[in-house]
């Protein structure tokens, strides 16, 4: 107070600086660093030339009324603002949540008369008794083996968080539910409850394509040429019957043998339809915003659409590969064995193209027709330009006919490898050529 009452002449600006700062007492080296005691001792003897060494310029005001109001936006913003934007986020993040598990839910509701049984996740328990067999583990989750009530064996596929979403559950529902084909496997239930997504597929003996292809174990194999030649027209058929035989054509884009499944005869089953597409039968591709499928096996219009559009032809791409695995029983990325630079499909085509085989071992001469037929298919297959490969029905047609029946393609296949070596043929009968004219429908 004696401030108040000994320097109120002085102004207004200094007053504010002395009440405000008077705690501070470090100065730059041209002032003189004065004690509060000797600022009042000044102040009360009506002498300013100690005060002035404190003196503000005038618009230090409007500067400390700029700097109150940034500190008081600052507080504003911090304690109010901040807190209500935190609550506005996670409020939209759990409506969004909502609306997607609401959709789902009224597709499941409105589509239940064409859907195979859906099951509570207790029932999911009680099939797996608890998820103590467990079959295999993948990117989407893992999968159990189950029985259901009347001892029908299923296999349960448990769809995980981190890598499902509600577009992969609700195709895999609503595609493979609507589907009934030997060589397409039966999707018996499925369950959606909570976060909790599975689905429950008729089990299937054999396991898939891929472990009877590569596998080390004697009783595999021990399957014949003919068996694999069957697999493949099996496989084939059920492919063909997703692009033709439904009220709309279905895109599996992920064929390969993992998702070939065989039962105790031995008869495939096209499965996994996670990344599968459909579209009206009159279209002739189908958009598709990313890459999907399995590296070595999806078509080169899948990397880049300067190669084309997707269509039904990537598939037959995919079932390409496959056939050539099958043939070489080894990965189609793999090397042949002349030499370790060279491309498996592009070794296969010179041997081929130079009246050679592919140096199988203990095999009959009717074997080698088979091997030499589902190389001769797969390269057709696997043509670059997807209107230069046949469509599925001319697949199942060409791995029907007569070995003298096919000739080899003589258009640039899709691996880098240059071919110049125009195929031959010693057949005298009319060649069977897939008219790559037709449409992939």
């Amino acid at each position: 107070m004696i401030v108040t009452d000994q320097a109120s002449h002085i102004p207004k600006t200094f007053l504010l600086f002395l009440i405000c700062f008077d705690y501070h007492y470090f100065f730059s080296k041209t002032l003189v660093n004065h004690f509060l005691s000797e600022v009042v001792k000044g102040l009360t003897f009506r002498c300013l030339c100690v005060c002035a060494d404190y003196y503000l310029p005038p618009w230090f005001a409007a500067f400390s009324v700029i700097w109150d109001f940034l500190s008081a936006v600052y507080l504003v913003g911090r304690f109010i603002l901040a807190p209500i934007g935190i609550f506005g986020f996670l409020v939209h993040k759990y409506m969004t949540t909502k609306k997607a598990s609401g959709n789902e839910e009224i597709f499941l509701v409105n589509q239940q008369h064409l859907m195979p049984k859906r099951y509570t996740f207790s029932d999911i328990i009680a099939i797996t008794n608890n998820f103590k067999d467990k079959l295999g583990q993948g990117g989407f989750g893992n999968v159990y083996k189950g029985q259901l009530p009347d001892a029908f064996l299923v296999a349960v596929k448990m769809l995980g968080n981190a890598k499902c979403n509600d577009e992969d559950f609700i195709n895999e529902v609503s595609i493979i539910g609507r589907i009934h084909h030997v060589n397409i496997v039966r999707l018996v239930g499925f369950c959606s409850e909570g976060s909790y997504r599975a689905l429950v597929f008729e089990y299937i003996a054999n396991g898939s394509l891929d472990k009877l292809l590569f596998s080390r174990e004697t009783e595999l194999l021990l399957v014949s040429w003919e068996k694999l030649l069957q697999i493949a027209v099996g496989t084939a058929r059920g492919i063909e019957h997703l692009h033709g035989g439904c009220s709309v054509c279905i895109l599996h884009l992920d064929i390969k043998p993992h998702n070939v499944l065989l039962d105790s005869n031995f008869i495939p089953k096209v499965s996994d339809f996670g990344l599968a597409k459909f579209y009206p039968r009159e279209k002739d591709f189908v958009s598709i915003s990313t890459t999907k499928g399995t590296i070595g096996y999806f078509a080169p219009e899948m990397i880049s659409r300067n190669l084309g559009a997707v269509s039904c032809k990537s598939d037959v791409y995919s079932f390409g590969m496959l056939l050539l695995e099958m043939a070489g029983r080894r990965k189609s990325n793999s090397k042949g064995n002349c030499s370790s630079d060279v491309y498996f499909p592009s070794w296969v085509y010179d041997h081929l193209s130079e009246g050679g085989d592919l140096e199988l071992e203990n095999v009959t001469e009717i074997e080698a027709a088979i091997a030499r037929k589902l190389c001769i298919v797969g390269l057709w297959c696997i043509q670059k330009a997807a209107s230069d490969r046949p469509t599925m029905t001319k697949v199942v047609e060409m791995l029907g006919a007569n070995i003298d029946d096919l000739q080899l393609p003589s258009n640039a296949l899709s691996f880098p490898q240059s071919i110049s070596k125009e195929p031959q043929s010693d057949s005298s009968t009319e060649l069977l050529i897939p008219e790559t004219a037709d449409r992939s429908l």
